[in-house]
């Protein structure tokens, strides 16, 4: 879903000088988390996003993942990247209870899929950086151009926007396969 990271300086601006983030609940890959604290993200049209989540621990830039209808939304077209890739992002604006700040930091994130090195070797994806992924039932599909983030300290799961899962009907906790 749609969410934002933000670094130290940002979330004072936001939320208050000293402010700390706080665990609404742990995510599945180890150490990262959603805050309780939500923003609101302004595009170009001067509309607004209510709610958007913030991802946590903070980061050292400042970003808001959206998926094309958001962006379309806004009135924006951001770029497909990694996270913490602005290279070309857009220009948006984050409101907070205390403040707000205009960054270039409005992306929509690439597909990708968390796994560490035993399960590339494992599944024999050694020095492949894309893979096309396979979605079962009614709506099922493929996506092309699916990007393998590799360390050691993650778990295996697969990060699409909002858009891509539902074309597909896919919930959190349905497996997918994995074609080279």
């Amino acid at each position: 879903a749609r969410h934002c990271h933000l670094n130290d300086e940002a979330l004072e601006i936001l939320f208050g000088k000293g402010y700390e983030l706080n665990v609404y609940r742990e995510l599945f890959q180890p150490g990262a988390f959603a805050a309780e604290e939500m923003i609101s993200v302004v595009g170009p049209r001067l509309r607004a996003i209510e709610r958007v989540r913030i991802l946590g621990p903070t980061r050292g830039y400042n970003q808001v993942e959206l998926a094309r209808t958001d962006a379309i939304y806004l009135g924006v077209d951001p770029p497909v990247r990694d996270s913490g890739d602005l290279d070309g992002a857009n220009a948006v604006t984050f409101i907070g209870p205390k403040g707000s700040i205009t960054v270039h930091g409005a992306i929509r994130a690439a597909r990708h899929i968390h796994l560490t090195n035993a399960d590339v070797q494992q599944m024999g994806l050694g020095g492949i950086e894309r893979v096309r992924v396979q979605v079962g039932g009614e709506k099922g599909l493929t996506f092309d151009n699916v990007r393998l983030k590799i360390d050691d300290s993650y778990l295996p799961e697969i990060h699409l926007d909002t858009d891509d899962a539902n074309a597909a009907e896919l919930i959190c906790g349905d497996t997918v396969s994995i074609l080279t």
